[in-house]
């Protein structure tokens, strides 16, 4: 949360108390969120936030790096890592037990830099979805 409160002060961006729950509803969870889950989770605590409401939020934590969607499943999970020097992120995704982990992706990034380099195109923070099987999953296997 610490890192959050000092992304959003640097920014000069308000960390609300519902952008603070909805990110610890994120960190929280052992697996990504859907926004509906994230109301369910919310409404034990408060009462229960409108959809647009946590969506707006998750749109906040998103633009500042906070937050990543993950597109295939319609959810979001939590991030801590300082992503302003790399525009693109790579989340490894366990298909059998959803567990989602991040890696480092320069190099990626600059693949991807070159490829768009004097299309004129400028590509912003990016999350390329890897999926397949974890570790602990392939041993239970």
């Amino acid at each position: 949360m610490s890192h959050a409160e000092r992304q959003c002060a640097a920014r000069g961006q308000k960390f609300t108390p519902i952008r603070r729950h909805v990110l610890q509803a994120l960190l929280a969870s052992h697996k990504p969120l859907g926004a509906y889950e994230i109301i369910d989770d919310l409404a034990r605590v408060m009462p229960r936030p409108a959809p647009i409401t946590i969506y707006r939020a998750l749109e906040f934590l998103m633009e500042n790096g906070l937050v990543h969607r993950i597109e295939s499943r319609n959810a979001f999970l939590a991030c801590v890592h300082n992503h302003d020097a790399t525009p693109v992120v790579a989340l490894l995704i366990c298909d059998r037990c959803g567990s989602v982990g991040e890696i480092p992706a320069a190099a990626l990034a600059r693949s991807v830099t070159d490829m768009v380099a004097g299309t004129g195109f400028s590509p912003k923070l990016s999350v390329v979805e890897i999926s397949g099987l974890c570790g602990h999953c392939q041993r239970a296997a």
